[in-house]
C-alpha cells in the first residue's frame, strides 16, 4: 500500500508542469485572439468573423433580400462561435452603409436604438460589395474549420475598406483603433499614392459633428483627436444640438447633461430629445443663464466634447504591426493594383484561349477536317490525323495544339457546323483582338487603369458621400470660466477655516467646487487653495475671495506694520500666478508683523486714507493723509514704501477712489472663431462699457455681438469689427426672388437680435459688405464679352432705411462682386474713457491704438 501511495504521487508530481503549460497555452490563445478574432487584416479590412459573413451572403447571393437568420445560419458553416456573435457582427458591418444592402429596423446609430431580431430584418451585398469584393479567379481559398467547405482567406478587397469603414478591437496584450474617413477623400488620396504624392488623411465621423485633428499623429497609438456636438443658439433661452461626437449616443449625450446639472457644474432646465432620422436635442435653460457660457460648459463638463485616441493596428502576412493611416493606404492602393494587374493578366490569358479555339474551329471546319473522322476508330489515330492536318496552320495560332483542344474539336455538333458563318467566325475573331488590345494596352498602363478605376468607383457610388465631420481648430476652454457657481463659500475668520461645508460661519460669496481661493491673513501671509468642504487658511484671516489667474485689473493695497516696533509701509499689488497650498509673505518676514489696513480693489481703485498715529513726546503731527494713487503698482515681492516710522494708533479710508475705465484689446480667431485677449489672429479695437462687435454673415444677417470671450460667432462671417454707429453699411446682395443682384447702404439700428437686411427669398445670399468711407467694387460679369466695371458704391446709392431693397446693381448676370482697397480708409478712435476716472499711474501707462481694425472675410 505504501508503495503504491509513493507510486501514485511521484505520477502527480510529474504531470504538473504549470509554468509551461501557461506560457504555451497563453501564447497560443494570445495569437489566436489577435489573428482569428479582434484585429483585421490589411488586405481586406475586415475581421474573421466579419469575412465569413460576407462570403456566406456571396454565396447566397440571387439580387433578392435574404433573412438575417438566414445569413447567420449559413456563416455558421464557416465560423467556429455562436450566432449572437455573428448577428451582432453583422448589423455594425450594415450600419457602415457600405457594404450591406439593408431593408428592416437595423437600428441607429444615433440613438442607440438597437436592431430587430434577425428573423425580421434583411440583407443582400451592395453593389458597391459586389464590384469591389468578389472575385473567385484571385481568391486564395481556405479550408473551413470543419473541413467540409472553402472560405478566403481574404477577399479582393480593390477600396480601401479599413479606412472608410474603420474598426475597434480588444485583444489579448494588444488593442486597435482605426477611424472611419470619408468615402470620396480615400478614393482621392488613393489616385494621389497612385501618382507618387503625399497624402494627408482625416477621419470623418457618420455622425458629423465637428473635430480638432492637431493631434491626430496619423492614426498611430499616442494620438488623440477631439470631436464635438453641433450646438446652436435657438433663442436665447433654448440650444440645440444637431449633430453628436462620434461614440456617443442622444441618451448618453442627454444623461452626461443631466449628470452636469445634478452636480451643479451647468445649469438647464430640461432637456427634449427631438431625434428622429437627424439629431434634435433642445437644451432649455433658466432665466439669466448666458447661451455663451452654457454651451463652453457644455464642451467642458459633459460628452458633447470627447476625445478618441487612435492605435492604428493591422494583421500583415500573420503579424500585427502597427502603421498610419496613411501607410494603410498606401498599402491598400499598391494591393488594388495588384489586383487590378492579376484581373488583366486573367482575362488577357481567357481572350488568348478564347482566340485560339474560335481559330481552330475556324481552321477545322473550312477545311472540312470532320469529314474522314469514319476512318478512325480509336481516338488516338483521330487525334495522329488531326495533328497531320493542322501542321500547315501552326503559324496561324497563337500556341501549340493540345489534346484538349483536340477533344473540344471533335465534340462540336453537326448541327452547328452545318450552320457555319465563316463571316460570323472572322467577326467574332476580330472583336476577341480588339479585347485582347485593350487588355494589353491596360497592362502596359496600368497606373491610368487605376486611376480610372477609382474615378469610376467615384462616380458610380459617390454621391451622397460628402464629408460630415467638419474640420476646425478648437480654442481651450478655461473651465473655472464657465463653471456655474454651485456652492457658498463661507469662512470661519478667527480660527482660519474657509469653506463651503462652514454654513454656520460667515457668507463671503458664490464659488464653484472647482475654483480657487485666495485669502491673506493679519500676519501678513497670503495663500491660495481650491475651493473644498473645509480648508485651513491660518488664524485671523482679514480677506477671502474666488481667485482669478492673471487678473492684473485686481490691485491689493496694503498697509503693514514690520515687526512688533517697526517702521510702518504700505504697497499695491496685484496676484498673477502663484503656487497653489503654497503660503507666501507679504511683509518683511519680521516676527508678530501686522496688517494695519487692507483692500482689494476690482479695477484698480486708490482711495486716499488718513493715518492717525499714537501720541508721543515732540510730535506735533498726529495725522495725515495718504493717497494710494502716488503710489505705484509693483510686485508682490516688493516690501512697500515707508509710510512712517512712529506707531500708527489706527488707519481709516477718507476717500474712495474712481475705478480705471478698462480698455480692453480683443482680437479674432478666424481660425477658431473665438475672440480673445491674446493677440491671436486679427485686432478689432479696444473695447469698455456697452462697446460691441459688428457681425454680417453671408446669409445677409447683421447681429451686435458684446465683447465676452465666451461669445460664440457663426461660420459664414463675411464681416466682423468694432461697432461704429456713426457709419453705415455697404452691401451688395443677390436676391435669390428676382435672380439679380443689389446695393444698398444703411445704418446699424441697436438691438440686441439677429437682423435680416437682405431679401427673404430662397437663394437669396450677401456678397460683399463694408463699412469703408468711400468703397469702390469690381463688378464681374458672368459673360466674358462684358467687361468688368468699376462702381462707387457711394455715389451709386444714398443710404436708405433698412428694409429697402435697394439699387439693382446690372441688368447683366454678375459673376462675382470685389471689394477693392480703399485709398483712404477712416481711421476710427475708440472712446476715449473720462479722465476724471483715470488715475495718474494709469495716465502714465495708457497707450494709444487705433480703436478700429475690420476683417473682411
Amino acid at each position: 500500500m505504501e508503495e503504491n501511495k509513493d507510486m501514485s504521487s511521484s505520477e502527480d508530481h510529474a504531470a504538473v508542469q504549470v509554468a509551461g503549460m501557461y506560457q504555451s497555452w497563453f501564447l497560443d490563445y494570445a495569437s489566436y485572439v489577435i489573428l482569428e478574432r479582434a484585429v483585421p487584416a490589411i488586405e481586406d479590412g475586415l475581421k474573421p468573423v466579419q469575412r465569413r459573413i460576407m462570403h456566406s451572403m456571396w454565396e447566397m447571393e440571387d439580387g433578392r433580400y435574404n433573412k438575417v437568420a438566414n445569413v447567420i445560419g449559413n456563416t455558421m458553416k464557416y465560423h467556429p462561435h455562436g450566432d449572437a456573435s455573428i448577428g451582432d457582427a453583422m448589423v455594425q458591418v450594415g450600419q457602415k452603409d457600405i457594404l450591406i444592402d439593408m431593408q428592416g429596423n437595423w437600428g441607429n446609430i444615433l440613438t442607440g436604438d438597437s436592431a430587430a431580431a434577425p428573423r425580421y430584418i434583411e440583407a443582400r451585398l451592395s453593389k458597391f460589395a459586389l464590384e469591389v469584393a468578389f472575385n473567385p479567379k484571385t481568391t486564395i481559398w481556405l479550408s473551413s474549420y470543419d473541413g467540409r467547405n472553402k472560405e478566403p482567406e481574404t477577399l479582393p478587397m480593390k477600396f480601401p475598406l479599413l479606412l472608410a469603414q474603420g474598426v475597434e478591437g480588444i485583444a489579448v496584450g494588444l488593442a486597435c483603433k482605426t477611424l472611419p474617413h470619408n468615402f470620396n477623400e480615400l478614393i482621392e488620396a488613393s489616385i494621389q499614392v497612385l501618382r507618387g504624392r503625399k497624402t494627408d488623411i482625416l477621419p470623418d465621423f457618420p455622425t458629423g459633428g465637428s473635430a480638432d485633428f492637431s493631434n491626430y499623429a496619423d492614426g498611430l497609438r499616442g494620438g488623440k483627436v477631439r470631436v464635438r456636438a453641433k450646438i446652436a443658439q435657438l433663442n436665447k433661452k433654448t440650444l440645440i444640438v444637431s449633430e453628436i461626437p462620434f461614440g456617443t449616443t442622444t441618451q448618453s449625450l442627454i444623461d452626461s447633461i443631466l449628470s452636469a446639472n445634478d452636480k451643479g457644474k451647468i445649469k438647464v432646465k430640461k432637456v427634449d430629445d427631438n431625434t428622429s432620422e437627424h439629431v434634435e436635442i433642445l437644451i432649455h435653460l433658466p432665466p439669466d443663464v448666458s447661451p455663451d457660457k452654457t454651451i463652453d460648459a457644455l464642451y467642458a463638463f459633459t460628452d458633447c466634447e470627447v476625445s478618441i485616441s487612435p492605435n492604428g493596428c493591422i494583421i500583415e502576412h500573420d503579424k500585427p504591426r502597427f502603421v498610419g493611416v496613411n501607410e494603410m493606404l498606401k498599402i491598400s492602393t499598391h494591393q488594388t493594383m495588384g489586383l487590378l494587374k492579376k484581373e488583366l493578366e486573367i482575362e488577357l490569358a481567357e481572350l488568348n484561349e478564347s482566340w485560339h479555339f474560335a481559330s481552330l474551329e475556324k481552321i477545322f471546319i473550312r477545311e472540312e477536317m470532320y469529314i474522314d473522322f469514319k476512318k478512325y476508330s480509336d481516338k488516338e489515330n483521330l487525334f495522329k490525323y488531326l495533328y497531320e492536318q493542322f501542321k500547315p496552320h501552326k503559324r496561324k495560332l497563337n500556341r501549340a495544339i493540345q489534346d484538349d483542344d483536340l477533344e473540344r474539336l471533335t465534340r462540336i455538333p453537326m448541327i452547328r457546323i452545318t450552320r457555319f458563318d465563316s463571316i460570323k467566325a472572322d467577326d467574332l475573331i476580330k472583336e476577341l483582338e480588339g479585347k485582347m488590345e485593350i487588355a494589353k494596352h491596360h497592362l502596359s498602363n496600368l497606373t491610368e487603369y487605376a486611376v480610372e478605376y477609382f474615378k469610376n468607383l467615384k462616380k458610380k457610388y459617390g454621391e451622397g458621400r460628402e464629408r460630415k465631420t467638419e474640420i476646425r481648430s478648437f480654442e481651450n476652454i478655461e473651465v473655472r470660466q464657465v463653471a456655474v457657481a454651485n456652492e457658498k463659500l463661507y469662512v470661519n475668520r478667527e480660527e482660519g477655516f474657509i469653506g463651503y461645508g462652514l454654513k454656520k460661519d460667515e457668507y463671503v460669496c458664490d464659488c464653484s467646487d472647482i475654483d480657487d481661493i485666495i485669502a491673506f491673513t493679519r500676519e501678513g501671509k497670503m495663500k491660495i487653495v481650491k475651493a473644498a468642504d473645509k480648508v485651513f487658511i491660518g488664524k485671523d484671516v482679514i480677506y477671502v475671495n474666488v481667485f482669478r489667474k492673471n487678473d492684473e485689473h485686481m490691485i491689493y493695497n496694503m498697509i503693514y506694520r514690520d515687526g512688533k516696533k517697526g517702521a510702518t509701509l504700505m504697497k499695491r499689488f496685484p496676484v498673477t500666478g502663484i503656487t497653489r497650498d503654497k503660503e507666501y509673505e507679504l511683509t518683511k518676514g519680521s516676527p508678530e508683523s501686522e496688517v494695519l489696513y487692507f483692500t482689494a480693489n476690482p479695477n484698480g481703485e486708490s482711495e486716499i486714507v488718513r493715518v492717525n498715529l499714537k501720541a508721543l513726546p515732540g510730535l506735533r503731527k498726529l495725522e495725515f493723509d495718504l493717497n494710494f494713487a502716488d503710489l505705484a503698482v509693483k510686485a508682490r515681492g516688493t516690501m512697500g514704501n515707508v509710510v512712517t516710522k512712529y506707531p500708527v494708533k489706527k488707519i481709516v479710508q477718507k476717500s474712495k477712489g474712481a475705478g480705471v475705465v478698462r480698455l480692453e484689446k480683443i482680437w479674432f480667431d478666424d481660425s477658431v472663431h473665438r475672440i480673445n485677449k491674446d493677440e491671436y489672429g486679427t485686432y478689432l479695437g479696444e473695447f469698455s462699457g456697452e462697446d460691441k462687435i459688428l457681425v454680417i454673415t453671408q446669409s445677409g444677417h447683421y447681429k451686435l455681438c458684446s465683447y465676452d470671450l465666451s461669445t460664440h460667432f457663426d461660420e459664414d462671417i463675411v464681416l466682423i469689427e468694432k461697432l461704429n454707429p456713426a457709419l453705415p453699411v455697404s452691401a451688395v446682395y443677390y436676391d435669390g426672388g428676382d435672380k439679380i443682384c443689389y446695393v444698398k447702404r444703411f445704418i446699424i439700428e441697436p438691438t440686441d437680435k439677429k437682423v435680416l437686411f437682405i431679401s427673404e427669398a430662397e437663394g437669396s445670399v450677401l456678397e460683399m459688405a463694408t463699412t469703408q468711407a468711400n468703397p469702390v467694387v469690381e463688378v464681374v460679369f458672368s459673360r466674358k464679352e462684358f467687361r468688368n466695371k468699376k462702381v462707387n458704391l457711394l455715389e451709386f446709392i444714398e443710404i436708405k432705411g433698412l428694409k429697402a431693397k435697394g439699387n439693382k446693381l446690372s441688368d447683366n448676370k454678375v459673376k462675382e462682386v470685389n471689394l477693392l482697397a480703399s485709398k483712404e480708409k477712416p481711421v476710427v478712435s475708440a472712446p476715449e474713457p473720462d479722465e476724471s476716472k483715470i488715475s495718474a499711474e494709469e495716465k502714465k501707462k495708457k497707450g494709444g491704438k487705433p480703436g478700429q481694425t475690420s476683417l473682411d472675410i
